[in-house]
């Protein structure tokens, strides 16, 4: 579906980045399955996903969120001028300038691999640290390449390919699966497995950069890479590139802050953490970040609502270069309202199921091999706290594109950090206290209190270290704080948003709806599992989650269409395309 325009829909854009995210992410879990069925949540899964979050540092600081800030609205708005040759010369300029920076950044973090392990994963000792500097030397080159795998993506989405953008991960993560299985054929030890998969990250970095490369130099006409930064758009991405990356550093802080105290938890913790995230950022990649992404170009093209206003992200007196058109803030407002209900549609049901069918989930994905049901229900436990505030964040990563579609890159940066300060201090209260219960038995009541509480500081080293020791719950006091934040950050973006394009409904007009079908949903999941765990006893857990899974995503569609939300009839009438074309295969077979 396009526009009267040729230009494809929002929706129609956001499904491309979604179907796109879908697959990666798919193939994401596979990976992860494969990493349980072998690793389990042991000191090996510490160990890689500690290295793996070091260099991470490069791919976030100079990658998507930052180009998404400064790159995609400056690039965007050229195409839409059609002066396509001088927005070519702007995207060979700004990749010769990550080229050189992540280069330099690699070699920095190969060479300190040991020191950097040491400020970042502060807790470590013994051979997890040993391992994870290991893997710290093997994985930051490949995250080298995923910087300018983003940059690729910054201009395939401004482009409109949106569907290749967010599929090319799908070759990293099977290049790891290919990796580890082979690895674990020829019977290598759970460390040397971590290795292995650490060089089948790096040789998928480079799969994936190769497909979006070759996609961008069909676009792209001039495309040569330099250093200068004499062009007008190169000033303006670069005068916007600082509060960017200040603005992704302080998200990059707290992710090195939840790293790093993690580290003083009990092993387990940071694999646990590790497990959930993935399960955790699924829905926000698909509704939130699908969203965002397809909306930024669309929102840049529509410009400053407010053309007299200075850039706020330039420094103070810097002349400010962009086009200065008038167009009603108006515009911009109901579509990000719009944004807004497309991702609480998707987002509310998902937050109700992990909190009520989680354990169903992780297990039916990971529990298998070194991965057990302690295993399981810890990762839910963590996947649950971090649910209560998944509307937030996805909601926050669509606000954070209307304010960059304005040229605002300092605002996000700051509310972020007020986050982080916020996440930071009650994930030290909390952690500390809930390191100390361990699970002892299956069921709410398989909890036991170990040591004093309150507690002021970490177990001791022998505890944390001991690898037949209990599963503790340190890791979900991380998470509790990680939610209370996301809610803050999101009160504060549409504070700031509000103040220039007037008030933010969350969830547009369509949030009691949401809700209603929402709550009905969450009922009917708590019914059908106490009826399944009540009738049936102790069914495997993938059909225990089709039983409970199944009746709550047809309430809450059935609720949602009873209600007239807009997103059950879309989802109808893709069904019935995808049927009709159905049909008329089958009958041109005959």
């Amino acid at each position: 579906m396009t526009t009267s325009t040729g230009v494809p829909s929002p929706r129609r854009s956001s499904a491309l980045v979604g179907a796109g995210i879908l697959l990666s992410r798919l193939a994401g879990l596979v990976r992860e399955r494969v990493i349980a069925a072998h690793l389990g949540t042991g000191f090996a899964v510490d160990a890689f996903r500690a290295a793996l979050r070091i260099p991470n540092l490069l791919q976030n600081l100079l990658g998507e969120g930052v180009l998404s800030a400064s790159f995609i609205p400056v690039y965007a708005r050229l195409l839409a001028e059609g002066e396509e040759e001088e927005a070519g010369r702007v995207a060979g300029a700004i990749a010769g300038l990550l080229t050189a920076a992540s280069a330099l950044l690699v070699v920095v973090g190969v060479v300190f691999a040991r020191p950097l392990t040491t400020v970042l994963a502060g807790g470590f000792t013994g051979e997890r640290f040993e391992l994870t500097v290991t893997l710290v030397r093997i994985l930051t080159p490949g995250i080298g390449l995923l910087v300018l795998s983003a940059w690729c993506l910054g201009v395939l989405n401004s482009h409109r390919r949106f569907f290749l953008s967010y599929v090319a991960p799908v070759l990293w993560n099977a290049a790891q699966i290919a990796v580890l299985v082979a690895a674990a054929a020829r019977g290598f030890d759970v460390s040397s497995l971590a290795v292995a998969l650490a060089w089948g990250a790096l040789a998928g970095a480079f799969l994936q950069l190769g497909l979006q490369a070759s996609a961008v130099r069909s676009l792209v006409r001039p495309l040569r890479l330099t250093l200068s930064l004499r062009r007008p758009g190169v000033r303006t991405v670069a005068r916007r590139f600082g509060p960017a990356v200040a603005g992704r550093g302080v998200v990059q802080l707290s992710a090195y802050l939840d790293l790093f105290l993690a580290s003083f938890l009990a092993t387990g913790a940071v694999a646990a953490l590790g497990y959930a995230q993935v399960f955790y950022i699924l829905p926000i990649s698909l509704f939130g970040m699908s969203v965002a992404a397809a909306e930024l170009p669309e929102l840049s093209r529509l410009g400053d609502p407010d053309p007299g206003a200075p850039d706020p992200g330039a420094p103070h007196g810097a002349a400010d270069d962009r086009p200065r058109r008038s167009r009603p803030g108006g515009a911009l407002q109901a579509r990000l309202e719009d944004g807004l209900g497309r991702v609480a549609f998707y987002v509310v049901p998902t937050a109700a199921a992990y909190l009520v069918l989680g354990d169903l989930v992780v297990a039916t994905l990971l529990q298998t091999g070194r991965f057990g049901a302690d295993d399981t229900r810890l990762v839910w436990y963590v996947l649950g706290a971090l649910s209560l505030g998944l509307v937030a964040t996805t909601a926050s990563r669509l606000l954070q594109s209307g304010l960059y579609a304005l040229g605002d890159t300092r605002s996000p940066a700051t509310i972020a950090a007020a986050r982080v300060a916020l996440t930071t201090l009650l994930g030290v209260v909390l952690m500390f206290q809930l390191d100390r219960v361990a699970l002892v038995g299956p069921g709410p009541a398989g909890l036991d209190v170990v040591g004093d509480l309150p507690a002021l500081g970490p177990l001791p080293a022998e505890l944390r270290d001991a690898t037949t020791a209990a599963l503790r719950l340190g890791a979900v006091g991380l998470a509790l704080a990680g939610a209370a934040g996301a809610w803050g950050e999101l009160a504060l973006l549409r504070r700031r948003l509000g103040a220039r394009l007037g008030p933010l409904r969350l969830g547009g007009s369509r949030l009691g709806g949401v809700l209603a079908a929402g709550a009905l949903a969450t009922a009917v999941a708590t019914g059908c599992r106490a009826m399944v765990t009540t009738l049936a006893g102790d069914l495997p857990p993938p059909v225990a989650l089709v039983l409970s899974g199944g009746p709550t995503a047809l309430a809450y569609l059935a609720a949602g269409a009873r209600l007239g939300l807009p997103e059950v009839a879309a989802l109808v009438a893709v069904a019935r395309r995808g049927l009709h074309g159905v049909r008329g295969r089958v009958r041109g077979h005959r």
